[in-house]
């Protein structure tokens, strides 16, 4: 691993991802979960804060990156929950089927090599009452824009620690089986080719 990625990557991705529109759409999801959550690409802790103490038992992460882990030290310790960590990417989960209350899930599926894999992973380990709270940037409605978020992906790839600039969100639910219940999108505030976001509940 390079110094880029060890060094300078996680701090931008942690600036980047704890900007104030991204908090607040952080916030209109990730305080629903309750019980046992296991977060999909829990990253550097940044939901950790938006999390209902008196809802959730405890969080397990599951993301493989030390180095973004490394930067949550802080936000683990601010919290009253316990939260344990997966070193993997999402695709293969070693947990047991039906073991989680809510799967959480914020601003990964851009980066996971082949998301419709990890939310088949997603579905097989969420109890059947349970939801997956989804909140993700990704294709945008407007031809022009979602045609430049094409151009720039493989560079943009490159820069961002392998994140896509596009992805179609709903798409990718679908494909693997998963049922959309509640579905919100709209630009947040920044660049357009970036800041399209899709947000809700899925099982």
């Amino acid at each position: 691993m390079g110094f880029y990625n060890r060094y300078i990557l996680p701090r931008c991705l942690d600036m980047a991802c704890g900007i104030g529109p991204v908090e607040k759409q952080r916030a209109k999801v990730v305080p629903l979960a309750k019980g046992h959550v296991v977060e999909i690409g829990i990253g550097s802790g940044l939901n950790l804060a938006h999390y209902d103490p008196s809802r959730v038992n405890t969080v397990i992460g599951v993301d493989p990156d030390d180095n973004i882990w490394a930067r949550s030290a802080d936000r683990r310790a601010a919290v009253d929950f316990p939260v344990d960590r997966i070193g993997l990417s999402g695709e293969n989960i070693p947990l047991e089927t039906d073991c989680a209350d809510t799967v959480v899930v914020t601003y990964s599926l851009c980066t996971i090599p082949d998301p419709v894999a990890a939310l088949k992973e997603m579905r097989r380990i969420l109890r059947p009452d349970g939801d997956i709270l989804f909140c993700e940037h990704g294709r945008a409605a407007d031809i022009n824009v979602s045609k430049w978020q094409s151009r720039i992906d493989p560079i943009w790839k490159e820069l961002a620690g392998g994140c896509h600039s596009g992805r179609d969100i709903p798409a990718l639910f679908d494909r693997a089986g998963l049922k959309i219940i509640e579905l919100n999108e709209m630009y947040i505030p920044g660049p357009k080719i970036l800041s399209y976001n899709y947000w809700g509940r899925a099982n």
